[in-house]
């Protein structure tokens, strides 16, 4: 009996460590059942309506971005968020930005994909 209960407790504290991990997994995402970033995302833009000062520096830098998101499932929702972004990029108030969103959650929302670039022109060849 004893033997019985100290393998339910091992089980137990097994669940409970692994959890917190296949949650993460699956918010992010992963899993091999597709996922990532633009799984289950909802496109919009976001209306950039406060941004924190431009570092002197040079290359990524943090930047804290406030603004109001509208796309297909909310409207003027007010994000904050800080994320790593180029000087060169740096956000202006004002400024529109492509993002994507969680339709769950707008509050996780991230830059939109850039387009990606077009495909090699076909090589043609001198007919004889």
């Amino acid at each position: 009996m004893i033997e019985f209960a100290m393998i339910l407790l091992l089980v137990g504290a097994l669940v409970l460590i692994a959890m917190p991990w296949i949650r993460k997994r699956r918010e992010a995402g992963g899993g091999g059942m597709g996922g990532g970033m633009g799984a289950g995302m909802a496109p919009g833009t976001l209306l950039v309506t406060g941004v924190s000062p431009r570092p002197d520096e040079v290359g990524e830098q943090f930047v804290t971005i406030s603004g109001v998101i509208n796309g297909p499932t909310v409207n003027e929702h007010v994000v904050y968020q800080r994320l790593v972004v180029d000087v060169n990029q740096w956000p202006t108030i004002g400024q529109l930005i492509d993002v994507v969103y969680s339709p769950k959650n707008p509050d996780k929302w991230g830059f939109a994909p850039s387009a990606p670039p077009p495909p090699p022109a076909p090589e043609t060849y001198p007919t004889v």
